[in-house]
């Protein structure tokens, strides 16, 4: 069995102000039923932004074997492909919840909702279900929150034979006024 890993590295906002509230909305394939995605939002709280930071989040603590932000970490897909949306965005309140952000999308996609899941994708969060034809429906979602979109990135990932000589490979991808470092890992377990 092999497991794919997902980790955010870094965030850059391309815009002047330097005073950011931020949390993600991510949007992936779902691990057990192809014709469903689940939706999540991280971190519970907002990441606060201060102008010393220079628009630049770093994920990734100093020190060798250090890791980003898991976002998400299951078995290969047999397909080997792995279908991955990831919005920025900035809270104009000074607390975000996760479950009312959750709640707006949920009632957005009305009857595309399958249901709530948890401890999937190796993550305590909780993840909504919904049909695969709801996902073009999350951006408009967003846009009715009374949040600031700061851009959407695609963390699609075809894990092809650049993965049997890396043990983890970075991407980096601008969307809107954000630029993304991610990294995709593949582990192969040996215990069956």
């Amino acid at each position: 069995m092999s497991i794919v890993r997902l980790e955010l590295n870094k965030i850059e906002i391309h815009r002047p102000k330097q005073r950011w509230r931020l949390y993600f909305v991510i949007v992936a394939d779902h691990p057990e039923n192809k014709d469903q995605m689940v939706v999540t939002v991280i971190p519970e709280d907002v990441i606060l932004v201060v102008p010393d930071q220079e628009n630049i989040i770093s994920f990734e603590p100093e020190g060798k074997g250090s890791d980003g932000m898991l976002l998400l970490s299951r078995e290969l897909p047999s397909n080997r492909e792995l279908n991955v949306h990831f919005y920025v965005m900035h809270s104009r309140r000074s607390k975000r919840e996760v479950g009312k952000v959750l709640n707006n999308i949920k009632s957005g996609v009305g009857n595309k909702v399958i249901g709530l899941a948890t401890d999937i994708l190796g993550t305590a969060t909780p993840w909504l279900a919904i049909s695969k034809t709801a996902i073009s429906l999350i951006g408009q979602v967003l846009e009715k929150i009374p949040d600031r979109s700061l851009g959407f990135v695609s963390m699609f990932e075809r894990f092809g034979s650049e993965f049997e000589n890396e043990v983890e490979i970075d991407r980096e991808n601008r969307g809107g006024n954000v630029t993304v470092v991610h990294s995709w890992s593949l582990v192969f377990d040996t215990i069956a």
